[in-house]
């Protein structure tokens, strides 16, 4: 990421983060392939693209809070340790997931109440009914913010916002168009294969974090 503007560098940050944290098995991605592969990939895009909107309201909620948080080397310290624990825990995760969660309590309970009448606000809902998206923004966003990734600016703030929304729609588009095109082909079975590679991916990334902590540890 070396040269990248601070602008540049924030929005790709945003772009692979919304991408891979979309890959693993979820409730969304569970129903657009059981609504895909019934309805075509228009009807699978929505689902997704109502997914997208509420990630993002999230991820903004999340970055709204952390403007003058990291003024302390004891706090980015231990938010740099944080995160490699999650990054850790989610890699571990999804690398040995089994189950196939089509939904969760908490998102029964908001569909039950706002029954939700189209492909939109299915996925919209879907996420809005998981408060556990909202706690994953707020240590994914400050882990940005204090490894330098994210500037504790709105310009850049928004910048990441914009990668997420980008990064996690790419995903929904290629994920809808394999399911439409697939005839069944694509399952649950290829999304939990898919699932192992993020968390492979996602334990790389725990190396490294946990590399840099080391190095940061050792130099003070």
């Amino acid at each position: 990421m070396a040269g990248m503007t601070p602008i540049l560098l924030a929005w790709f940050t945003g772009f692979l983060s919304g991408f891979l944290v979309s890959i693993p098995v979820g409730p969304i991605n569970i129903t657009i392939i059981n609504e895909g592969s019934k309805r075509g990939f228009r009807w699978a895009l929505l689902i997704g693209s109502g997914a997208v909107i509420m990630e993002v309201i999230y991820c903004l909620a999340a970055l709204a809070g952390f403007s003058g948080l990291f003024t302390s080397r004891l706090m980015t310290a231990t938010i740099q340790l944080l995160s490699f624990l999650l990054m850790l825990y989610l890699g571990f995760k999804y690398l040995f997931v089994r189950a196939l969660p089509a939904t969760t309590k908490s998102v029964e309970e908001i569909e039950h109440r706002l029954h939700p009448h189209t492909a939109f606000m299915t996925g919209f809902v879907r996420v809005l009914g998981n408060p556990g998206v909202f706690l994953f923004w707020v240590t994914l966003s400050a882990s940005f913010i204090a490894h330098g990734w994210l500037a504790d600016e709105w310009a850049s703030k928004a910048a990441c916002a914009a990668g997420v929304a980008v990064g996690a729609f790419a995903w929904f588009l290629v994920l809808s168009f394999l399911v439409s095109r697939g005839h069944g082909r694509f399952s649950t079975h290829t999304l939990v294969r898919l699932s192992h590679v993020s968390g492979a991916s996602l334990l790389v990334v725990a190396f490294f974090l946990g590399l840099r902590l080391v190095k940061l540890l050792a130099h003070r």
